[in-house]
């Protein structure tokens, strides 16, 4: 990610964090009915908390979710459960193996009784501490319930993403997601990225965008809140 592309992710990260005192723990939904892909970002990290005091990469691997984080994963557990009742159900759910998106899956899954697939297409841009992953190895130990054979043991990138790279993966996971006829209960548990290069939105900590894989991908990203 060239200098410029990482200062505007480095912004827009801290404009999200500078909001998340404010904003409410149930996701802005948008339209009810339609036939659309959930895309969730995960809850507060501990590098979303710091990176808001100090606009500075506070050198944390893999961060875990914070207090706020927590709550905000519970939340949408809530609001996704009442979802699925009135009509729209969720029948697999797409996680990133990063640690805060793991933990943020974990509760919808409990309340909407759907195992998890593990998927690195959905993983963040590469760029900051907080994008150097946990070795599968561990995630096995940490996480028994969820199957990470299909990922390597290092599954994150050696060196900074360009903006290239992760709209190929957006258009790669779309045309692949876009195949399944489960695709409009799919929920994907990912990243600020690579919601923004599916969506050409940008998600808050916790909020989910509803997203058409049939559909093209965004003609223009703007990496700017």
């Amino acid at each position: 990610m060239s200098g410029g592309d990482k200062q505007i992710r480095d912004e827009n990260m801290d404009n999200n964090a500078q909001r998340l005192g404010r904003a409410r723990l149930v996701p802005e939904a948008g339209p009810r009915y339609g036939r659309v892909m959930i895309l969730l970002r995960h809850g507060q990290s501990e590098f979303n908390l710091h990176f808001a005091a100090t606009r500075r990469d506070p050198g944390i691997v893999d961060p875990r979710l914070t207090e706020l984080g927590h709550a905000q994963a519970e939340a949408a557990a809530v609001a996704l459960a009442e979802r699925a009742a009135a009509g729209e159900p969720i029948t697999r759910i797409v996680v990133s193996p990063y640690t805060r998106a793991l933990q943020t899956a974990r509760p919808v899954a409990r309340a909407l009784g759907v195992p998890v697939v593990i998927d690195t297409l959905v993983c963040e841009r590469f760029a900051f501490a907080c994008d150097v992953g946990t070795p599968r190895a561990t995630l096995e130990q940490e996480w028994p319930e969820h199957d990470f054979s299909a990922i390597d043991d290092v599954w994150w990138p050696r060196e900074e993403e360009s903006e290239a790279s992760i709209v190929a993966r957006a258009a790669q996971f779309r045309s692949a997601v876009a195949e399944r006829h489960d695709w409009p209960h799919t929920l994907v548990v990912s990243h600020w990225g690579f919601i923004l290069s599916m969506t050409g939105q940008s998600a808050m900590n916790g909020q989910w965008l509803r997203c058409d894989p049939t559909q093209p991908g965004p003609e223009r990203l703007v990496w700017r809140a």
